[in-house]
């Protein structure tokens, strides 16, 4: 780790931090309130593979869903057989559900394995019920795997394995059967929800609504929500809303802080952080023990023995840095000019933000990841 932080690199944090606030657009700061994505998840099994199945006598209830889906079909198994297939595999489906996403659309499904099977390549997917939250199914899922792993092993027990080959995708592999509700088009009024909670942020953008559809047509409820009346006809709503995400606005500056993260070196200082008059100093201690033994060679027909005599040698320096001092309102580039200066390593410059801190006199959150 360098004993210092690197100038370009904080240099390019403090011009981009240091850019005022640009006007951003109501979409890249909200989101519609119920226009989300729901997940949908199942239980299937996958067959096809090629003797890389699930080891059946150790997962029973890869058996008891091979004996469930025969039983659909009209075949009927004997209940003590126990068959042994290694091309079946236990598998769990997810999908997420797009908002609006209409009976008929397509969307992709990852299959993961439940069981022990070793792989997924080759296999197709029987037809699996996708369901939510509330238990309802909401699309069907079918198809053959695309697995990006694979896995091979000898029969000395050598082997290998890229990525993970007991996942695999579908593309476009669930039909929707089911639309969910939204209240797009049954709530009185709509409310976006800002991405980060602010204050700020909240009151300019019901003000600039405000100020394109007319006085009382938005009203911020608190730091992350703002409720804005919108047209009782349904048909209406997307043109106004399409009017509503483009209103532009300058967000409020970001809270003060200061994110150092210990383990890569890497700080970044918010533009807003401050530090109170204070003097620091940084130094350090460093002991070094070095064995540097002796061989104790006896003299002729003296009748001794030759010995190894331990010479060990404490070596302590200590740096000597000079204090530097902090005037009030000391802003971004100053503390950069002072770390940089005293050559403050990334675990040292986190001891001096907390000795800071808890003096009082570092006027931002400390975040150390």
């Amino acid at each position: 780790m360098t004993r210092s932080i690197s100038r370009a690199l904080v240099w390019l944090l403090v011009a981009l931090l240091s850019v005022p606030a640009q006007a951003e657009r109501i979409k890249d700061l909200a989101t519609l309130a119920g226009v989300r994505e729901n997940q949908l998840v199942g239980y299937g099994l996958v067959v096809g593979l090629d003797g890389t199945g699930d080891q059946t006598a150790q997962t029973p209830f890869t058996i008891q869903s091979i004996r469930n889906m025969l039983l659909q079909m009209g075949i009927t198994t004997p209940e003590n057989t126990n068959p042994q297939l290694k091309n079946v595999a236990a598998v769990m489906v997810s999908a997420s559900l797009p908002p609006f996403a209409k009976p008929g659309k397509t969307i992709d499904v990852t299959v993961s394995s439940m069981g022990n099977a070793k792989s997924l390549r080759g296999g197709s997917l029987i037809m699996t019920p996708l369901k939510g939250a509330d238990g309802g199914v909401y699309a069907m899922a079918q198809g053959n795997l695309v697995v990006g792993g694979f896995g091979a092993e000898t029969k000395d027990g050598s082997s290998i394995s890229v990525n993970v080959p007991s996942v695999g995708r579908i593309p476009n592999g669930a039909t929707v059967e089911r639309e969910v509700a939204s209240p797009f088009l049954t709530d009185e009024a709509l409310t976006l929800n800002l991405h980060r909670p602010d204050f700020t942020t909240a009151t300019r953008m019901a003000q600039a609504i405000d100020k394109v559809l007319g006085g009382g047509s938005a009203q911020a409820v608190d730091g992350s929500s703002v409720r804005v009346s919108s047209p009782a006809d349904p048909g209406q709503r997307t043109s106004f809303m399409a009017v509503v995400e483009n209103i532009e606005l300058s967000p409020g500056d970001a809270a003060a802080k200061v994110i150092v993260n210990s383990r890569t070196g890497t700080v970044v200082i918010g533009q807003n952080v401050h530090v109170s008059a204070a003097a620091v100093t940084h130094g350090s201690l460093t002991v070094t023990i070095s064995n540097d033994p002796i061989v104790s060679q006896p003299g002729a027909l003296s009748g001794g023995q030759t010995a190894v005599v331990p010479n060990s040698q404490i070596d302590v320096k200590e740096e000597k840095n000079k204090m530097f001092l902090f005037d009030p309102g000391v802003s971004l580039n100053d503390i950069v000019e002072a770390v940089n200066q005293v050559g403050a390593a990334p675990g040292d410059l986190v001891a001096i933000l907390e000795a800071l801190k808890e003096a009082g006199a570092l006027r931002a959150e400390l975040i150390v990841i």
